[in-house]
């Protein structure tokens, strides 16, 4: 068994950070024993156990449509919400329009999600940019003392040089008024030295995981804390957050179920007011179990839209879609039901 842990600070440096609250461990399960062995079964066949299961399919040809262009293992996972406590025991009346009505929602949640992802990751790197290029220069990423992980220095380089090599090999694509190059395409064709690019073509190019491992590996802790703040939170909250918006953002993009889905890493709930959050800032520890769901995710995605988009309509999408799905079970996201009452939210009532 492979068991995570996360530091934990005394009380006196949550003070000093603003505070977080974190679970002192996550465990990875041990892999399984069984062999597998279910065989490949045309659609008509999955219908049928759908239907000895209780489901009420409708028009099939339709059903078998969906089933043919979605796939039975991704619709299973929604088929299984409407479970009535006994495993493959549907619950009376659920019907496939009941099933794909959620896979709709699911799909509309991850678009909507997507939306404070981008604006975050993209502020995300152009904070560290800004600040480390300017108190050390626009090349600050090719001095390993700036890192205190020697090997995320590293990775960082091999990846910014393989991108680099990747755009010298690729032709070059001629422009004119109404297209441009990449700004990494433009430093590669216009300038011979210095080899690698400045931090902002660089880092325009490196996944997200790359951008939240630089930052966590940064050595100066004042440069850490100045990013942070300028995005609304602290130091150690910002490395949490950025750890649970990688594995968010890659279940959203490769169209992975998100509504009830266990996540694996969750975000740290801060306690300082210096940190914008719920008023009810007990929430998650009262409600242990929501920790664990995607509500949190999305509090923390407002906290940071509160500071780097002040005028973003992004929760009154979050409302319209839950209003235009009102059957699906807001515990399953680890929403209460009043949660719209929380002044939080730019969509509440004064």
């Amino acid at each position: 068994m492979v068991t995570f842990c996360y530091h934990i600070p005394r009380a006196s440096q949550r003070r000093a950070t603003g505070g977080f609250s974190l679970p002192k461990y996550q465990s990875a399960p041990a892999r399984g024993t069984e062999i597998y062995s279910k065989p490949a079964l045309p659609e008509h066949e999955f219908l049928d156990r759908w239907v000895e299961r209780g489901l009420v399919l409708g028009d099939r040809e339709r059903a078998a449509r969906y089933l043919r262009h979605i796939g039975y293992y991704r619709l299973s996972a929604y088929v299984r919400s409407f479970e009535a406590g006994t495993r493959d025991q549907m619950r009376p009346g659920t019907s496939f329009d009941d099933v794909l009505g959620l896979y709709i929602f699911d799909r509309k949640l991850r678009l909507t999600v997507l939306d404070p992802l981008e604006r975050v990751e993209i502020a995300v790197r152009a904070a560290i940019c800004d600040r480390m290029s300017l108190t050390a220069g626009p090349h600050w990423y090719e001095d390993p003392e700036r890192f205190r992980v020697p090997r995320v220095h590293e990775r960082l380089l091999n990846d910014i040089d393989r991108l680099v090599g990747e755009q010298r090999r690729r032709p070059h694509e001629p422009t004119d008024r109404e297209t441009f190059v990449s700004a990494l395409e433009h430093y590669v064709t216009r300038y011979g030295t210095p080899e690698r690019p400045p931090c902002w073509p660089a880092f325009e190019e490196v996944n997200l995981g790359t951008v939240r491992n630089v930052y966590a590996a940064l050595a100066d802790p004042a440069a850490k804390n100045a990013i942070a703040e300028s995005l609304g939170t602290r130091a150690p909250i910002l490395e949490s957050w950025l750890l649970t918006y990688r594995r968010v953002r890659n279940i959203c993009a490769h169209h992975g179920r998100l509504w009830n889905r266990g996540l694996g890493v969750y975000p740290a709930t801060p306690r300082s007011s210096a940190i914008r959050w719920l008023d009810d800032r007990s929430l998650f520890h009262r409600d242990g179990w929501r920790r664990r769901r995607l509500f949190p995710v999305l509090v923390s995605l407002q906290t940071m839209l509160h500071t780097i988009a002040p005028t973003s309509r992004w929760a009154l999408r979050v409302e319209d879609l839950l209003r235009e799905h009102p059957t699906v079970p807001l515990a399953g996201m680890g929403i209460p039901d009043d949660w719209l009452s929380d002044p939080f939210w730019p969509s509440a009532s004064p």
